[in-house]
C-alpha cells in the first residue's frame, strides 16, 4: 500500500510517501511545494505540484492533515488560507483515489505518542520509524507522520 501524506499550506505545501507492508514501512519520496504569488497562483501551484507527485509515483490513498484553529490565538485569515490549500489538494486527486484526514493532534499522538509534541519530536520519530539517515525538512517530516499516522489506523 503506498500512502501518500499531505501537509498543506498556502506557502509551503509538505508531502510523503511511503509503502507500507504489515507495520513495515519503506520510504519513497518526499519533499515541499514552495509557492510564491498571491493566493490565486499559490493553489495553482499546489495543484500542478501534487498532480506532477500522483503521475510521477504510483499512489494508493491520499491522507491529508485537517484544518485547525488554534483556541487560544483564533486567525480565520490562516485558516482559509489552509483550506485553499487543501482544496487544491483535493482537486488535483480529482476524486481518483481515496482521501483520509487526521487532526494534527490525532497525527503526534499516533507517531510520538503525545498530541502536543513539538515538531522536533514528531520529526525524530519519522526518522527512527523510516530509518532514514537525517531528518527530513519540516513540512515534509510532518507529511510523512501524516502517512505513518493513516498507516497505523488501518490494516495495511
Amino acid at each position: 500500500m503506498n500512502i501518500l501524506g499531505i501537509d498543506p499550506g498556502s506557502r509551503i505545501t509538505g508531502f510523503g510517501l511511503i509503502t507500507v507492508n504489515k507495520l513495515k514501512f519503506t520510504y519513497i519520496s518526499s519533499g515541499c511545494i514552495r509557492t510564491q504569488g498571491d493566493l490565486n497562483d499559490r493553489v495553482v501551484i499546489i495543484y500542478s505540484g501534487i498532480k506532477e507527485i500522483l503521475e510521477k509515483h504510483k499512489v494508493d490513498i491520499v491522507v491529508i492533515e485537517r484544518v485547525f484553529m488554534r483556541p487560544d490565538r483564533p486567525n480565520p485569515d490562516a485558516a482559509i488560507k489552509l483550506g485553499h490549500a487543501r482544496g487544491a489538494v483535493i482537486a488535483a486527486v480529482g476524486g481518483q483515489l481515496p482521501i483520509v484526514d487526521y487532526s494534527p493532534n490525532q497525527i503526534k499522538k499516533t507517531v510520538v505518542g503525545k498530541g502536543h509534541a513539538s515538531k522536533e519530536q514528531v520529526s525524530f520519530m519519522v526518522q527512527q520509524l523510516l530509518k532514514l539517515n537525517k531528518a527530513p525538512q519540516a513540512d515534509a517530516a510532518d507529511a510523512l507522520a501524516i502517512a505513518l499516522c493513516h498507516s497505523h489506523h488501518s490494516s495495511y
